[in-house]
């Protein structure tokens, strides 16, 4: 085990320890990036919404033409085992499929008796530090150079892993991603802007992965009747607004307070997100943590 990830990791139908797992360098993961992943965060030993995880990953495993593997009951199985087995109360718990290894490298699909690749593993869920929230982060713009199916949750992240790296390497958390003038998410985060005390969500499209604390942000807000808009924002609405967050199940609610350099509102945490913050909270204690 490391400090990142739990022994027995889930390879194949088998449960070993980490360093004895391993794949094929013909798997088409490997070679193409051929492959579909998720994430399912677990508050107390439970498993939040593990049946819409689940569904994203068959509506993903649909979209890239790739039979699942596993039954539901079947999925559902691997994450108790090796939540489990994992030493730590909240977890993250990384599934993943590809298309399998072939005996050669062809970018056609193998042939229909190659099984898929089907890994698992644990993580402890971490979320952000208090003195960082109460800050904010910094972050960045760029063009988003990615595919037309960002609704997809595929391995192949290379255009958002160039996007985060740019943040880094400025000092910055994020890099949120511009395509034709609108903003449509983080290099690994949903975007949410605060404009006149309205919360403003980017529409699920094809351009954008639907993200499942996303869905639970729109909830918290029509429950405690924050106004909300779910449109698409303006890059120039973006670089005005008063509030920008990033979210996400390990961030949950973190303001963005500078924006290429530049303050967003009062350069601090606003009271939207500091209000959607606590309510954030409030669920997770009273039912993410129940089941």
């Amino acid at each position: 085990m490391t400090p990142y990830v739990a022994d027995p990791v889930y390879l194949n139908g088998a449960y070993l320890p980490l360093t004895e797992a391993g794949v094929s360098p013909l798997d088409r993961g490997f070679l193409y990036g051929d492959g579909v992943y998720e994430v399912i965060p677990v508050y107390s030993r439970r498993p939040f919404r593990i049946d819409e995880h689940l569904k994203r990953l068959q509506a993903t495993l649909d979209g890239i033409r790739l039979a699942n593997p596993l039954a539901v009951d079947a999925w559902k199985s691997v994450v108790l085992r090796l939540i489990d087995a994992a030493p730590w109360e909240d977890q993250s718990i990384y599934l993943q499929v590809t298309r399998g290894a072939d005996d050669k490298r062809d970018h056609a699909f193998p042939p229909a008796g190659v099984p898929p690749t089907v890994f698992a593993f644990s993580s402890p869920l971490v979320t952000t530090p208090a003195a960082v929230r109460a800050t904010g982060v910094a972050a960045i713009t760029v063009p988003d150079l990615r595919w037309s199916r960002c609704d997809l949750k595929v391995v192949s992240l290379l255009a958002n892993v160039l996007a985060r790296q740019q943040a880094v390497e400025q000092g910055c958390a994020e890099a949120l991603l511009i395509r034709d003038g609108q903003v449509k998410e983080g290099a690994a985060s949903n975007v949410f802007v605060v404009r006149d005390g309205v919360l403003l969500a980017p529409p699920k499209t094809h351009l954008m992965l639907p993200g499942i604390t996303y869905d639970v942000i729109l909830e918290l807000a029509a429950a405690h009747g924050q106004p909300l808009e779910v449109r698409e924002i303006g890059e120039a609405e973006l670089r005005a607004a008063d509030e920008v967050w990033m979210t996400s199940s390990t961030k949950e609610i973190l303001a963005i307070t500078t924006l290429d350099g530049v303050p967003v509102g009062t350069g601090q945490p606003g009271p939207v997100g500091e209000a959607m913050w606590q309510w954030y909270q409030d669920f997770k204690n009273t039912v993410m943590r129940n089941g």
